[in-house]
């Protein structure tokens, strides 16, 4: 059933088709500190194993939330690993050495990207797609992935 909650199917489809690529990111986002946590190596590497899994945990909560989120506006949520690689907008990169330090370089990195773009989205969702449900709900994405980054960052110092 179409949902009829104010926001017309147009919009709708636009939402969905926005907060896909939002998905399709926190999941290479997810799979990339999944990779991190099994292959770090190193001095750290009991800390850096956990920390990782802490943030890995974090991202596979906010996965579930955006495809539940997609499902809610009346879509359905990409679930393949071929379709996540053609919507996201971060890449694969092939750490050659498995330390603690380049992980969370490449992390951060990620981070920082996804928060730029769920920035430039929120007036977005708000203003032109008429959805503030959505525009707040990214905002909130935002900021778990800000203090996500402040966390990456200050092991860097």
């Amino acid at each position: 059933m179409e949902p009829k909650i104010g926001i017309s199917k147009e919009n709708l489809g636009g939402v969905a088709h926005a907060l896909n690529k939002i998905l399709a990111d926190e999941y290479v986002l997810y799979t990339k500190t999944r990779n991190a946590h099994w292959n770090v190596e190193g001095p750290d590497f009991h800390s850096k194993h956990l920390f990782f899994e802490s943030q890995y945990e974090q991202l596979d909560e906010i996965i579930d939330s955006v495809a539940e989120r997609i499902r809610s506006l009346g879509h359905y949520a990409p679930a393949t690993l071929k379709s996540f690689l053609e919507l996201t907008h971060l890449s694969e990169v092939l750490h050659n050495k498995n330390d603690g330090t380049g992980f969370i370089a490449e992390l951060l990195n990620d981070h920082e990207s996804l928060i730029i773009h769920l920035r430039e989205n929120i007036n977005i969702f708000a203003n032109d797609l008429k959805d503030l449900g959505t525009s707040d709900y990214v905002t909130g994405l935002m900021e778990t992935h800000e203090k996500m980054a402040w966390m990456l960052r200050s092991h860097l110092r």
